[in-house]
């Protein structure tokens, strides 16, 4: 169970930034390491009496990818993470177990648990987004004892599982939908059916190594009857294309044996991704969320144009029509789901959560306003509509009016940090930027028979944290970023913020420049002088008094190659595409810096995105 633990006294100042980084890890919920020999290194000696423990945040929870119900006890559910493990609760959410936490791999993609037997768990590895920060994972496990202990099924190479449907009456036959590398092609994609719990698998559907299934959804009432949503996508360095020709929807009326692609009332040409739902009170009622209109340069994503957005079929898949153009970035969220017991009320994830009363026709995105953004899972109780359970970069939420109003369980620790910090007061403080959440520190220790508690985590900044650096002499200062090169100097004592962002000055003949920042800026205090600081865009910037003032000592460190001359699956980057380059803002920046320890002068910039001249 997640619970606060009592803390001792702090460890000796040698190991603390050690520690600091142990402790500020989610997956760190782990069972006490194994007695090992003392070793002969003082380090190893010193490090080994360390014990992994949670200090959180659970304020703020991570990138949550999918929930599983036990629809016939709904207080007992299961919550994939896209890189924290399964955690389940058996009372509603007053307490989680985590689950999935000493496999081999901590992304989850799917969870599916078996509607015949409660006990067989099924979990696809690997997030099905589409992110620069999306892990995969490898391959699928199941669960015969609810979780207690797992198995692992094969399928390691499809890398990112989006769903897996289990047969309402065998829990040995379940349907994979596996999405295959983001960076590459690869066969080990499509849609895989197991009938004897996972011992064999069949590739029972396939595009081609570029396309795999991204949705599947199975008619409860002929599990014959499977929709798969086929999304061909692909991830460079330099940007994205979120779509193709192998995009489409495929029905199997056979249980997998054969396929049929849907296309009569769906947009012609290439497609990106989609969702699907089917009505559980009627099986020919199939709803699928479309995104097909291509994106050219300057263009953002958003709603998308006039082919994108909500369709229905009313004769289970072989016609559709189109009834709303809503579909809020497409390659991030396409969760579509009915309410069972209602077809006109409908669902959509997205930054917000979106709901329709007239069977799709027209959305509000007003269904979940004071719940964190991005919105990836939602399950319907088929018992009582009034029940749902939400769940994405925000962690998790629960609604007992049907979306008026909503719950966050704040005790899963599944915080995402993209960056660890750790400064030198007594008890040291450890700070971290999370995965849309800000960035948060909390004591590593404190009085308190409750350990680290929720109160003891305090905010120094906002939208995606990443570097969070801490000056080693004046604890009350430090240096807080989000996305972008957004970086500013906080002040602890009085919670003043002061935007230091490096900005260029016009040439000479009055030209503006404008600069290259990575999503995750890298920030540098110099260990040498404690006023300079380093930032890099594609030029690095040194500062001698701590923001105040910025000089360029460098020259564009990149090939800085325009992406719109490269190519995507054959598409060069300047011409229209699906959700183009969607999550990378641009390209040719620097990703990591280093001061030498030797000579104060020096620098070394270790990594670009755009190759290091």
């Amino acid at each position: 169970m997640y619970r606060p633990v009592s803390q001792s006294t702090s460890p000796p100042p040698a190991v603390a930034a050690l520690a600091a980084a142990i402790l500020a890890i989610p997956l760190s919920a782990a069972s006490p390491m194994a007695a090992q020999e003392e070793p002969d290194d003082p380090i190893a000696r010193a490090t080994s009496a360390l014990r992994f423990r949670t200090i959180g945040p659970t304020i703020m929870g991570g990138r949550v990818s999918e929930l599983a119900v036990v629809e016939s006890d709904p207080s007992t559910f299961y919550v994939g993470v896209a890189s924290g493990g399964v955690w389940k609760t058996e009372n509603a959410g007053i307490t989680f177990t985590h689950v999935f936490r000493d496999e081999s791999t901590a992304s989850v993609g799917a969870v599916a648990v078996a509607p015949s037997n409660p006990n067989v768990v099924w979990v696809g590895t690997g997030e099905p987004n589409n992110r620069q920060s999306s892990p995969w994972g490898n391959g699928v496990y199941r669960s015969t004892d609810a979780g207690r202990t797992w198995t692992h099924l094969g399928l390691e190479d499809t890398h990112h599982i989006g769903r897996i449907q289990v047969h309402p009456r065998d829990p040995d036959v379940a349907y994979v939908a596996a999405v295959g590398h983001l960076w590459g092609p690869n066969p080990e994609r499509g849609v895989y059916r197991t009938t004897d719990g996972g011992e064999n698998w069949e590739l029972v559907l396939f595009v081609d190594e570029d396309t795999g299934a991204v949705d599947l959804v199975m008619d409860m009432a002929d599990p014959n009857t499977l929709f798969a949503a086929m999304y061909q996508r692909r991830r460079r360095a330099w940007g994205f294309n979120g779509g193709g020709p192998g995009s489409g929807i495929h029905r199997t009326t056979d249980g997998g044996d054969t396929w049929t692609e849907l296309t009569d009332g769906l947009p012609e040409g290439d497609k990106g991704r989609i969702g699907i739902d089917i009505y559980r009170g009627d099986g020919n009622l199939v709803f699928a969320l479309v995104e097909a209109d291509a994106r050219g340069p300057g263009q953002g994503f958003g709603q998308g144009g006039g082919k994108n957005g909500v369709y229905r079929s009313t004769d289970r898949g072989d016609s559709w029509e189109q009834l709303s153009t809503t579909n809020n970035r497409p390659m991030y969220y396409s969760q579509i789901r009915i309410d069972p017991n209602d077809p006109e009320r409908l669902y959509l994830g997205g930054a917000a959560l979106y709901r329709s009363s007239d069977g799709g026709r027209n959305f509000t995105p007003d269904a979940a306003p004071t719940v964190h953004l991005d919105h990836h899972a939602l399950w319907i109780d088929p018992a009582n509509s009034e029940h749902l359970i939400l769940a994405g970069d925000g962690g998790v939420s629960v609604s007992w009016d049907r979306s008026d109003n909503w719950y966050q369980l704040r005790n899963l620790p599944i915080a995402q940090f993209y960056e660890i910090g750790v400064d030198m007061r007594e008890p040291y403080h450890v700070c971290g930027g999370l995965q849309d959440n800000g960035s948060w520190c909390a004591p590593s220790d404190t009085w308190s028979n409750q350990g680290i508690r929720t109160r003891d985590w305090y905010n120094v900044g906002g939208g995606d944290g990443f570097f969070t650096v801490m000056h080693p002499a004046n604890t009350d200062i430090m240096i807080a970023e989000s996305q972008g090169g957004n970086i500013a100097r906080v002040n602890l004592a009085t919670r003043e913020r002061a935007g230091i962002r490096p900005r260029l000055r016009p040439t000479e003949d009055g030209e503006e420049r404008t600069l290259r920042w990575n999503w995750d800026t890298p920030i540098v205090l110099s260990s040498h002088d404690d006023q300079v600081v380093y930032a890099g865009s594609n030029i690095l910037f040194r500062s001698p008094d701590l923001g105040q003032s910025w000089e360029e000592i460098s020259p564009d460190l990149t090939w800085n190659i325009d992406r719109d001359t490269l190519t995507l699956m054959g598409v060069a980057g300047g011409d229209p595409q699906m959700s183009r380059n969607d999550g990378q803002s641009n390209y040719g920046n620097l990703t990591a810096v280093a001061e030498s320890p030797h000579d104060p002068p020096s620098f070394i910039p270790a990594a670009t995105t755009g190759g290091c001249m």
